[in-house]
């Protein structure tokens, strides 16, 4: 009878354990910036959009404005693997992962290579903004898979 219940009891804890460890899914931060300074990112972070965005400083997730550095956080959404992407960010339709390219520390897909060169021949904070703009994640249907 004693073995059984500390079976079961085993079995809970493992349980437990599994569960807990899922919730603190852990970012990898290596390569990420702060979407305010560009410096490297730490665990100072806020919640957004069903993720975190992290920043290189505790002063910088004060000072952080959604409507401002909100390009640059979805970019880091993307970037850290919390957001996945559904469909193209310039016309939304299908993807074709073989348009696949890297921005802003981010690996997205288009459905054509027409688009990918519209991306492509774009610079800087106007490459990020066509791919992370609030119109453009909403058309691509990136978003944080929600916790189980």
């Amino acid at each position: 009878m004693k073995a059984r219940l500390f079976a079961a009891l085993g079995v809970v804890a493992l349980l437990v354990a599994t569960v807990m460890a899922e919730d603190k899914k852990e970012v990898k931060l290596d390569g990420i910036k702060c979407p305010l300074s560009g410096k490297a990112a730490t665990e100072n972070s806020v919640d957004y959009k069903g993720g975190k965005v992290y920043f290189c400083c505790e002063n910088c997730p004060k000072a952080f404005d959604a409507k401002k550095h909100g390009t640059k956080a979805n970019a880091q959404l993307v970037a850290t693997g919390q957001a996945k992407q559904a469909k193209c960010p310039i016309s939304g339709a299908k993807l074709n992962p073989d348009t696949a390219i890297t921005v802003a520390g981010a690996k997205v897909a288009f459905c054509c290579e027409k688009c990918q060169g519209k991306v492509k021949d774009a610079t800087g904070d106007d490459q990020i903004a066509l791919v992370f703009g609030e119109e453009a994640f909403k058309k691509a249907g990136f978003a944080v898979e929600k916790k189980k």
